[in-house]
């Protein structure tokens, strides 16, 4: 484990406690579940369907009305506004499906009770005729059937990919399929309503983004926005899924508030959370790579096939950060990629924990580990040979120029640590005389773009009060899911007015007081809302320092900021005596910061642009062993290193390294999203969804920062984003998975592991591989 020096002294680049770290060991965090509610608080739940793609012929709800403890049913019908709960307002996802159902699982109504259990068992009762139309469940059936796109495609291209792929010595055709994942936050979608005077609406709502709630709500209860005020203490977790799919339970409990005149709470079962709201996007790439004998790609082409659900929600956006990422950190003189999401009939997939990206660097290892098998190498000397140059073969397929590239130290650094050159000869020798049991060891890199590709979502707000005892408030747009945000955004204003961390409060999220946020994700939260407090906290403190001059009469140049105050002339002020005089003065102690990520812009139609302000960089080491027999594994080793510049908070971004390992690791190995024949979520809870456990843990885990890293770009204290990166890491233990799969024929075949590499994968590729000797 990493020992760390706790402190907190509210300063930058220190290990800091998570504010909230107490509460959440003590069971003291409040979440929106432990909100004490209003005297005659009511209670939501939602009515799904059963068929994943049928007309409505008929709904009688007499039944569920009629049962105990039901206020009252919601419908369509009851929407003032519009039916539509869609991101980014494509007007294709409504609150309640109309005429028809595309997904099984899909809301129909609502069911409004004097308790959860009542409104939870009257939904139930509902009488529904159907008539059945083809359901696209697949995404081989969704090419097959040319099922309409749910967004436009996009395409990169770079250099001439047909001249390229004809000049190669070899070439390498194939199919990748990547998996999805459920969030599986520990707190579900929740939200609760108050409804207020005239068409005030309060709703506490567990998500990433309060101002798209805010949006949403207004627009399905037809009032401004002004009238919907949006509140975020914390969520239990969101990985995405709170992004976009909070929309439909906060709306839901809005209408029904408005309609009673009480406050209303909607807090859906697993199994329903599960089946309503969408996943990571499952991917089938087809490939097309050139590359010479000595390992060097010439050309790539591909197609990104990818399950985007019954209607757009984030599929766009997510599709295309998987095109900007088919490079991973890797050259091609030549490349074109194309995008494909596709109507299925299953739930709308949505932002996950890298959106896009993983999928996209997962297809790269792919066609590097084919070329490694074809030429007999270690795939790590193929990487080698086609990382990004430092001055040259330095432009990404979307022709932004990579400025910033560490990769090589990273990988020579934890290949060094790790010992990984001696620990793969001494699996090589391993694996020629055991007979059943099988190693593997593979090191794969990470290079991953840091901005949102929205160029808009590159802005933060901040709101900064400071108080005549020096105490000071802090409000931001960001949302706290256990990430850390709020802590590291609040050493950021504890360190700029240079006081303990203790003085600094940190506000619930509401858009009641910044407005117009960005959604906490894409890995910018603390680059953008830390650096909007930290123009706030420079305002009051030019202010402060104008002030201390004047009253002494001293110019400019004879006052500055010094520790815990000013040193005016030979006088030291402190922070508590400066704030005190100013306030007598009439010098204003508050302001709202604001912050736009510079040098960023994308032309989507073109397919150019600078749509990253810059990368974060990462390698990880793996090995495993696995049982030729049943195609049980077990992870032995992982060691991590990950690029985060100058950590603003190590305890907290090693918290962060540690943990996107692992669910990344149980997206690629052991999370299995089924749908049977009739569109139905199979694995819809614990019992049958296999999230990693804590045995699931390498015994020996060793993670690192890259210390020696500083942000070359003006980022908040010359850090790097955290949040995404290091989940991508976890392409080691398939990579090394492969190797030991890849054993059984002498290392002369590629496995081809599609993902999740569960333990039938593995046994089934142990099959191969023996029929291919």
């Amino acid at each position: 484990m990493n020992k760390l020096d706790i402190r907190n002294t509210g300063k930058l680049h220190e290990s800091t406690k998570h504010d909230s770290a107490d509460k959440h060991v003590a069971g003291r965090a409040e979440y929106i579940d432990d909100i004490v509610e209003p005297k005659g608080t009511l209670h939501a739940y939602l009515g799904l369907s059963s068929r994943a793609h049928a007309e409505i012929v008929s709904i009688d709800l007499e039944a569920v009305r009629a049962a105990p403890g039901v206020v009252g049913v919601l419908t369509a019908a009851d929407i003032p506004g519009e039916n539509d709960v869609s991101s980014p307002h494509k007007h294709d996802d409504p609150v309640f499906a109309e005429g028809k159902v595309q997904f099984y699982g899909q809301p129909m109504f609502a069911v409004i009770g004097t308790t959860r259990d009542a409104a939870r068992r009257a939904s139930r009762l509902a009488k529904i005729e159907y008539r059945d139309l083809p359901a696209l469940l697949s995404m081989e059936a969704a090419v097959e059937a040319g099922a309409r796109l749910v967004t436009e495609p996009l395409k990169l291209e770079r250099g001439d990919v047909t001249a390229g792929l004809a000049a190669s010595e070899r070439r390498v055709k194939g199919r990748v399929k990547i998996g999805g994942q459920e969030h599986f936050y520990l707190e579900s979608q929740i939200a609760l309503a108050h409804p207020g005077e005239d068409d005030d609406v309060v709703v506490y709502s567990s998500t990433q983004h309060p101002s798209e709630i805010q949006l949403m709500v207004a627009h399905v209860l037809d009032v401004p926005q002004h009238a919907v005020t949006v509140n975020v203490r914390r969520m239990g977790g969101g990985f995405g899924g709170k992004e976009t799919h909070g929309n439909l339970f906060a709306a839901v409990a809005a209408l029904a508030a408005r309609k009673f005149n009480r406050a209303v709470k909607l807090r859906p079962d697993r199994d329903d959370d599960m089946a309503a709201t969408g996943k990571r996007h499952d991917f089938m790439v087809d490939y097309d790579v050139g590359y010479n004998s000595d390992g060097k790609i010439q050309a790539v082409t591909a197609t990104y096939a990818a399950r985007a659900g019954f209607s757009a929600d984030l599929s766009g956006p997510v599709t295309d950060r998987a095109l900007f990422h088919c490079d991973n950190a890797y050259w091609y003189p030549a490349v074109r990629v194309n995008s494909l999401p596709l109507y299925t009939n299953t739930v709308s997939n949505t932002a996950f924990r890298g959106f896009g990206g993983p999928q996209g660097l997962v297809a790269a290892e792919r066609w590097i580990e084919d070329i490694a098998y074809d030429l007999g190498k270690d795939p790590l000397e193929i990487r080698k040979a086609n990382f990004y140059g430092i001055d040259e073969n330095n432009v990404t397929p979307y022709h932004q120029v990579v400025e910033d590239n560490i990769i090589h130290r990273i990988v020579e650094d934890i290949e060094t640590s790790s010992d990984y050159q001696a620990r793969r000869a001494a699996i090589l020798a391993f694996n020629r005389t055991s007979k059943v049991l099988k190693k593997g060891i593979a090191l794969t890199p990470v290079k991953f773009g840091i901005s949102f590709t929205a160029t808009w979502y590159n802005q933060a707000g901040a709101l900064v009060h400071v108080y005549r005892d020096g105490s000071i408030h802090l409000s931001h747009g960001g949302t706290e899911m256990g990430q850390g945000l709020h802590t590291k955004v609040a050493q950021v204003l504890a360190d700029a007015f240079g006081v303990p961390l203790d003085r600094v409060r940190i506000n619930a999220t509401t858009t009641g007081k910044v407005p117009n946020t960005s959604a906490t994700a894409a890995s910018s939260g603390t680059d953008l809302n830390a650096m909007a407090a930290l123009d706030a906290a420079n305002q009051i403190k030019t202010r402060l320092l104008a002030h201390a001059a004047e009253q002494r009469s001293l110019s400019p140049d004879q006052v500055l900021w010094e520790g815990a105050g000013i040193r005016a002339g030979g006088e030291h002020v402190s922070f508590e005596d400066a704030v005190s005089s100013a306030y007598m003065a009439r010098v204003q102690l508050s302001a709202a910061g604001f912050y736009k990520t510079p040098k960023i812009h994308w032309d989507r139609s073109t397919g150019r642009g600078r749509p990253f302000y810059y990368y974060a960089y990462g390698a990880a080491v793996s090995e495993v062993t696995i049982d030729t027999l049943t195609g049980e594994y077990q992870v032995e080793r992982a060691d991590v290193l990950e690029d985060v510049g100058r950590s603003l908070n190590p305890a907290l971004d090693i918290g962060q390294v540690e943990g996107g390992f692992i669910q990344g690791m149980g997206w690629l190995t052991t999370e299995e999203l089924v749908w049977d024949a009739k569109g139905e979520l199979r694995t819809h809870a614990p019992s049958t969804y296999k999230i990693p456990v804590a045995s699931d843990v390498p015994p020996v885990f060793n993670v690192r920062l890259a210390e020696w890293s500083v942000n070359r770009e003006a980022a908040i204290g010359r850090s790097k984003a955290v949040g995404e990166p290091p989940l991508c890491l976890a392409m080691s233990v398939v990579e090394a998975l492969s190797m030991a799969v890849a054993s059984v024929a002498d290392y002369k075949v590629a496995p081809r592991l599609d993902m999740p590499v569960t333990p039938e994968r593995v046994l089934m590729g142990v099959e191969r591989m023996r029929g291919a000797k």
